[in-house]
Order: structure tokens, then C-alpha cells, then sequence
């Protein structure tokens, strides 16, 4: 069976959701559940080189400043490199307690990179950094 372009975005796009809903959730197990075992996640200030260094991480910060948080997250582009690579960007930006918008000062661009291994999508890299709020 041949999968097509619209089946691996929409995999890719149920990846990226399930690790949104785990955020929300407050889940640091259920977040890096589609990160590769050598996954890395760049941030400012910070690099988590596996997947372990990140449950680490996110489980720290669920219980403490990201307690009750959600993001917000909006898909700018999605782009696929060959047949086993993809590169998502968004603009995202963390929703904490209480709050319905993301200030633009803490908006964030994100860049995620997926592989596919055995017919699913895994999350291989990720990498924020701050965006400028516009010029007014």
C-alpha cells in the first residue's frame, strides 16, 4: 500500500496534536511519547539532548511554572524532505493559567523535525526562538 503526501502530513499533524494535548494535560510521559530516544529540543539558553533530558524537563516544569498551562500553537508550514524527514514551523507561544491569548512579546517560532521509522512519525528535533512583535 502506498501512503500519500495527505496521509503523512495528516499523521504528522496527529503527532504534533497528541504533544499538544499532553502539554495541556500537564503529561511529560505522554509528551515525548513520539520523540525519538535521541531527540533534541533547542531553547534559548537550554539544549535537552534525549528524549529522557526532555520528559526530565517538561515533568519539572509541569510541576512548577508551567502548572495548568496549554500552548498555543499555529502551523505556518510544513514541508517534507525526501520520504522519511519532514520539517513543521509554527508560531506558538505558552497560555498559562487563566489566559485565552498569548502576548505577542511571548510569542515564540518553532521549528519541529520529524522522521518517519516503521510507518509513523516521530519527532527527531525541535528548536524555538523568541519573535519580534512587529513594528508599529
Amino acid at each position: 500500500m502506498s501512503v500519500t503526501r495527505t496521509e503523512d502530513e495528516a499523521a504528522i499533524n496527529a503527532v504534533l496534536g497528541a504533544t499538544y494535548r499532553a502539554w495541556e494535560a500537564n503529561d511529560a510521559d505522554a509528551f515525548v511519547a513520539h520523540y525519538n530516544e535521541d531527540a533534541t529540543a533547542i531553547l534559548p539558553g537550554s539544549l535537552r539532548g534525549s528524549r529522557e533530558v526532555i520528559r526530565e524537563s517538561m515533568a519539572k516544569g509541569f510541576e512548577g511554572m508551567l502548572k495548568g498551562s496549554s500552548t498555543y500553537n499555529k502551523q505556518l508550514s510544513l514541508r517534507f524532505l525526501g520520504d522519511s524527514a519532514a520539517i513543521v514551523v509554527s508560531e506558538s507561544g505558552i497560555l498559562f493559567a487563566g489566559e485565552s491569548e498569548v502576548p505577542d512579546a511571548r510569542k515564540i517560532n518553532a521549528t519541529w523535525v520529524l522522521e518517519k521509522k516503521d510507518c509513523s512519525w516521530y519527532i527527531a528535533a525541535y528548536h524555538n526562538s523568541a519573535m519580534l512583535a512587529p513594528a508599529h
